[in-house]
């Protein structure tokens, strides 16, 4: 079963707001910050396609996602907490497809997480310090991650300096959510008819993140940002029952290096048009040890059309060399090393275009408490080798001061 690719989440949504709220709207010290809030976030996904990795690059991939999560943050002085949890309800034939080749039922799978975060904030030294970790779980696997960052500003020279590594620890055995197994992992989940042994010697994936940020202000009105970003993964980087057809016919499992380094470059540059328009330009480049190489261009922009709403039309737009162990249905040498029919590892290229909605009541004084912010937000998602997908973005955000 694909993954469900959120080009852009309510969570993105409301950190692009706030900067939209920090520029009209001076910070307050802080050491004078004493507040909590609360955002409510539902995500809801659907995308329809006709080569499923599952059935070897053919198939439906038709798949439906509701995503409840709730984010909590409480501030104190120069000290934060936040808390995040949530689940992905994820309805999709192609999962059915293990089991029953070429169905069109549906299966419900869940994908629950929770993540715990601290911040401590020197204001002296204009220094943020945070970390934290969590984990997530589904059916087919369980994830223990953990993070740690640093930001520094230079407000003399009006620059910002970010770092952070973050660490997953992957166990890719099926079977926590049956009760039989008392949620003990079981084994890895193969297509029905290719379980007669065990195709790989592993079923742990480990991944460490480096993501790094230098941002300038040029002038009052415009910001430039580079973000370096590196990644190293090892273990299982194969989808245990993703099927792959030889020209012979024949059948066998997905099979993909243990071993993947990956590079992106950022580059990003937002322009400030008076109190009511912000403008975000962002283009990034990828490549990695698979072969692949990738460029994207992300515009967004923000028009504030009352006191109350603003509008944020965005697009991206997106194109990708694949892998050279990538194949479609019935395409793969029998002979060959590594082989794979999902089409992530393809040579394609995608558009996304959506626009969101802030509403921002204005606040009752002397009230404690209040709905800060409402964002509606749609995107549709198009993909060349013809997956489509819309996502739905709702998300709410209340404040409460404390004395």
């Amino acid at each position: 079963m694909k993954r469900p690719f959120l080009v852009f989440g309510s969570i993105a949504c409301l950190q692009f707001f706030a900067a939209i709220r920090a520029q009209q709207k001076a910070t307050p010290p802080t050491d004078a910050l004493n507040k909590t809030e609360i955002a409510w976030v539902y995500n809801h996904y659907a995308q329809d396609d006709n080569t499923s990795a599952v059935t070897g690059g053919v198939g439906t991939e038709k798949l439906t996602v509701y995503g409840p999560n709730l984010n909590w943050t409480r501030t104190k002085g120069k000290h934060s907490i936040g808390l995040q949890l949530g689940a992905d309800i994820i309805s999709s034939a192609s999962t059915d497809n293990i089991d029953r080749v070429l169905s069109s039922a549906s299966i419900l799978d869940a994908r629950s997480f929770l993540n715990l975060t601290y911040k401590r904030s020197n204001p002296q030294k204009n220094l943020d310090i945070y970390g934290g970790g969590g984990f997530s779980i589904e059916s087919d696997y369980f994830s223990l991650g953990s993070k740690f960052g640093i930001i520094k500003t230079v407000p003399e020279k009006r620059q910002t300096y970010e770092f952070q590594v973050q660490l997953f620890n992957d166990d890719l055995r099926w079977g926590r959510l049956n009760k039989p197994s008392n949620f003990k992992p079981v084994k890895l989940i193969y297509p029905q008819e290719l379980r007669f042994k065990e195709w790989y010697t592993t079923y742990k994936r480990t991944s460490v993140t480096l993501k790094t940020g230098f941002t300038q202000a040029l002038n009052k009105r415009m910001v430039l940002g580079v973000f370096p970003e590196f990644a190293y993964q090892n273990g299982l980087l194969a989808t245990p029952f993703h099927r792959v057809y030889f020209t012979d016919r024949t059948l066998a499992v997905e099979q993909l290096p243990d071993t993947r380094f990956k590079s992106a470059l950022g580059i990003k540059l937002h322009q400030f048009l008076g109190g009511s328009t912000i403008l975000k330009n962002q283009l990034t480049g990828y490549t990695d040890s698979f072969g692949i190489t990738a460029i994207s261009f992300t515009h967004e922009s923000a028009f504030k059309i009352s006191n109350l709403v603003t509008l944020a039309p965005h697009i991206r737009l997106y194109t990708q060399k694949g892998a050279s162990f990538f194949k479609p249905f019935q395409g793969h040498d029998p002979n060959a090393t590594f082989y794979t029919s999902d089409y992530d590892y393809a040579t394609l290229k995608s558009l996304a275009l959506g626009m969101a909605l802030r509403y921002r009541p204005v606040s009752k004084p002397n009230t404690k408490t209040s709905l800060n912010t409402f964002i509606f937000r749609y995107q549709f998602y198009k993909r060349s080798q013809g997956l489509s997908a819309h996502v739905f973005a709702l998300s709410f955000l209340l404040d409460r001061s404390h004395s």
